[in-house]
């Protein structure tokens, strides 16, 4: 087992691990897509989720020709590798993700990289005796509030953070924190962390256009991505960053850096250097 670095890297699912929104992919492949977006205005997303795996179901859709669909799901080739070398330089990986346990589960199994995250964060997924997924929220609203207006109703990131910094914490440990996300919920634990740790959203999406609006508002040093070739490369360099020049770290974390730079972005690759997008079989 690689030795602990105290480094904590925690990644979104939907659009950050894989490529695409595994809901709607199931959704889509399965073919109900016009109900879906039929029901989508009429009720919170996760919801409308549950209510479409009890439609699956109730048309004779089994669990097996949904983890089917999700073993195709598709995910950028360098993803896989930017995990284990993550894994093998000591980091801890944990996922908060808005999608349910049997999609993240199912994904992550098939794909042989389960091992490598210490804690799945996310909605309730489980299989009844007739056969079906119910998808439950993961902070149960119809009980009480999770008390932050940012954030839908069955999930709030941010306080899932708050949750693993105040381990840490309690631990004695001093723990840095990678953050990877794309989507409007990404938005809340990124102004939970602190100076010392790092914001990696994915550029041009609903998460990097938030923190772009006041970048001054994130603690966090924050560095974009675009995609599985860059995430890999970038996630790398603040490792080694972290691990190898703590100084350097210690410099571009202050306040001064962040002020005069916001987001930094990623360096512009040749075409010809680039990965292609593929499907994981």
């Amino acid at each position: 087992m690689a030795n602990k670095n105290n480094i904590v890297i925690v990644f979104d699912f939907d659009k950050t691990i894989i490529d695409v929104d595994s809901d709607n992919w199931v959704v889509d492949e399965l073919g109900f897509t016009d109900l879906f977006d039929q029901l989508l205005p009429t009720m919170p997303f996760n919801s409308l989720m549950a209510r479409m795996m009890k439609e699956l179901h109730d048309h004779g859709k089994t669990i097996e020709e949904i983890k089917q669909v999700l073993r195709r799901i598709p995910i950028h080739p360098r993803v896989i590798p930017a995990i284990k070398s993550a894994h093998a330089l000591g980091c801890e990986l944990r996922i908060v993700s808005d999608a349910n346990t049997l999609f993240i589960e199912t994904v992550l199994e098939h794909l042989g990289i389960r091992e490598y995250f210490s804690e799945i964060n996310t909605n309730p997924g489980l299989v009844d005796e007739q056969g079906r997924l119910i998808v439950s929220p993961y902070h149960d609203f119809t009980k009480s509030s999770h008390g932050c207006s940012r954030c839908p109703p069955n999930m709030c990131k941010g306080l899932i953070i708050e949750r693993i910094q105040a381990s840490f914490t309690k631990e004695g440990n001093k723990m840095k924190m990678i953050y990877l996300g794309d989507g409007a919920g990404d938005y809340c634990p990124s102004l939970r962390l602190r100076a010392e740790d790092y914001m990696m959203p994915r550029k041009n999406f609903p998460v990097w256009d938030m923190i772009s609006q006041n970048p001054t508002l994130v603690k966090a040093t924050v560095r974009d991505w675009t995609d599985g070739e860059a995430m890999e490369r970038i996630l790398m360099g603040i490792i080694n960053e972290i691990i190898l020049s703590p100084e350097e770290e210690k410099m571009l974390s202050s306040d001064h850096c962040k002020i005069s730079v916001g987001i930094v972005h990623e360096p512009l690759v040749p075409l010809a250097l680039q990965v292609p997008l593929s499907l994981v079989k």
